[in-house]
């Protein structure tokens, strides 16, 4: 889900999440062939870590420190665009921008993930599902990202009749067409704030 600015550092990693990805490329060298039901594999993924003594979890440790090292590094370097940030005025009764395919598994597997460690705070709960969807293959994502093509499909829809209906007052109809226009800018970023703001 690499929207954005595509110079901004790669998120940095947990050791939970290297574990995950070495689970996974053994797998895939034991059976090369066959297909993944995610949600066994991540549970015996969860129950596998849950067991292993701390010295086993410490070179995965070693790896998150590393790459967090490496994440703060690219930071001090990175300067985001000018004007990325900027406040404007949203018309509520503009159509909601859809969820994303990454939005509607996270929705599937937020209850699990919670179940799993109820201790977890709202960003390390969004972390754990941002790792358990990139440790997925194109064919496991599919279903999602079919459902929010046609989402997008209901909204691209709504926004011009919404437009067109606004452009009978123009002053309100030009806020609205360049609201829109810089959504795209930073629209998973809005939608993930969103996200946050319901679980709390």
């Amino acid at each position: 889900m690499e929207k954005g600015d595509p110079k901004k550092p790669r998120g940095k990693m947990s050791s939970y999440a290297y574990f995950v990805q070495t689970c996974r490329e053994e797998h895939k060298k034991k059976h090369p062939d066959a297909s993944v039901n995610f949600s066994e594999f991540s549970k015996k993924c969860s129950e596998r870590w849950k067991t292993m003594s701390p010295k086993e979890k410490g070179k995965f440790e070693d790896m998150a420190k590393q790459d967090k090292l490496r994440y703060e590094r690219e930071m001090k370097n990175y300067v985001p665009p000018k004007g990325q940030k900027k406040k404007r005025f949203k018309d509520p009764n503009a159509p909601k921008r859809p969820p994303s395919a990454f939005f509607l598994f996270c929705a599937d597997f937020r209850p699990k993930v919670k179940g799993e460690s109820p201790g977890l705070s709202i960003g390390d709960t969004a972390k754990k599902l941002g790792e358990m969807w990139n440790s997925l293959s194109g064919e496991e994502k599919q279903p999602y990202e079919k459902k929010a093509a046609k989402l997008k499909e209901k909204y691209d829809k709504d926004i011009v009749a919404y437009r067109t209906k606004g452009s009978v007052d123009s002053a309100p109809a030009a806020a609205a067409n360049d609201d829109e226009d810089d959504d795209e800018e930073e629209g998973d970023e809005e939608e993930e704030e969103e996200e946050e703001d319901d679980d709390e």
